[in-house]
């Protein structure tokens, strides 16, 4: 199921705002209860904060998680692993710049962003955690407190879909976002930066601190548009942040080469520091089913975490 084009969200359109969150909290609870029914490892395998049982280093296993003082008495490396916390705090770090206002398949990125916070939300949000949110707009910052509830959820889900489109003003920065979630999210948690990462650089070396203490996972949005341009003559192109207008000539093979290799070289910039930070990355298109894509990636985080011997919250 895709995210049809919502025109109507924005500071003025309160209705189809609250149309949109009952639609988006019906899709993904309905397809999530289906799909991960029954008892089952969580999204976040709650490290605690209290020390359980040690056990012989295993290959995956988290190399903090070795305690030193059984591992110098056995002379092998032992993990300690710890008893999960029973409430989990997410924050999301949500990116609603202007060059999320664009989109040429079944939604906007704007649109698709929303959709992932909906979605993690309410996957986390449930059995007394809470949640919180790092909103970046232009070039204002602001944090909304992490609380428990699903009124709490809505009421964040409905700023993120109420704050008006941002009228250029320079590059976004994310790093400035991440260090301000760095300094609310005090306990540690789940933290889901959504984001098409196309901004001020430097926002890696923020989301490496952030990955060090949290569960990071890294939400990149983008439209096919942005991998390749179609021929179709000359093309007026704006770059929604500075309103800077260029016009290219889109018949030209050569010219639409070079920017499909230029296109893949900054996701692949994107990907490496992602990883290099430590986080997990999930991207999601403007023209694929965006909750099958995280359907999938839970899943297979779920996976990865059984596989590693990394305890779960049980549901």
């Amino acid at each position: 199921m895709t995210l049809a084009p919502t025109p109507t969200v924005g500071s003025t359109g309160r209705p189809g705002t609250e149309e949109l969150l009952r639609r988006l909290e019906l899709v993904v609870t309905r397809r999530l209860d289906g799909v991960l029914q029954g008892d089952y490892q969580g999204l976040l395998p709650g490290h605690g904060s209290e020390a359980g049982e040690a056990r012989q280093y295993q290959p995956g296993d988290d190399v903090r998680l070795i305690d030193w003082n059984v591992t110098a008495r056995t002379g092998e490396a032992h993990v300690r692993m710890p008893i999960a916390d029973r409430e989990l705090t997410t924050w999301a770090v949500v990116d609603l710049s202007a060059s999320l206002d664009f989109g040429t398949s079944s939604c906007e990125k704007r649109d698709l962003a929303l959709a992932a916070v909906a979605a993690f939300g309410h996957l986390t949000a449930r059995g007394g955690n809470r949640f919180g949110a790092v909103l970046v707009h232009g070039t204002s910052t602001v944090s909304m407190p992490a609380r428990s509830g699903r009124r709490h959820l809505l009421a964040t889900l409905h700023r993120v879909a109420a704050t008006p489109r941002a009228d250029g003003g320079g590059p976004t920065d994310l790093g400035a976002a991440l260090r301000m979630c760095g300094r609310v999210a005090r306990r540690r948690g789940l933290v889901v930066v959504v984001s098409d990462f196309v901004g001020v650089p430097g926002w890696d070396r923020p989301l490496r601190n952030l990955a060090a203490r949290h569960d990071v996972v890294a939400v990149e949005v983008l439209d096919p548009r942005e991998l390749e341009l179609p021929d179709v003559g000359m093309l007026a192109l704006v770059d929604p942040e500075t309103g800077r207008r260029l016009e290219v000539q889109t018949a030209n093979p050569k010219l639409r080469a070079r920017y499909a290799d230029a296109a893949a070289r900054q996701r692949e910039e994107h990907r490496r520091a992602v990883r290099g930070a430590g986080a997990d990355h999930l991207v999601l298109r403007t023209d694929r089913d965006w909750l099958a894509d995280v359907v999938a990636f839970v899943d297979y985080r779920r996976r990865r975490r059984r596989a590693s011997g990394i305890p779960g919250r049980q549901r």
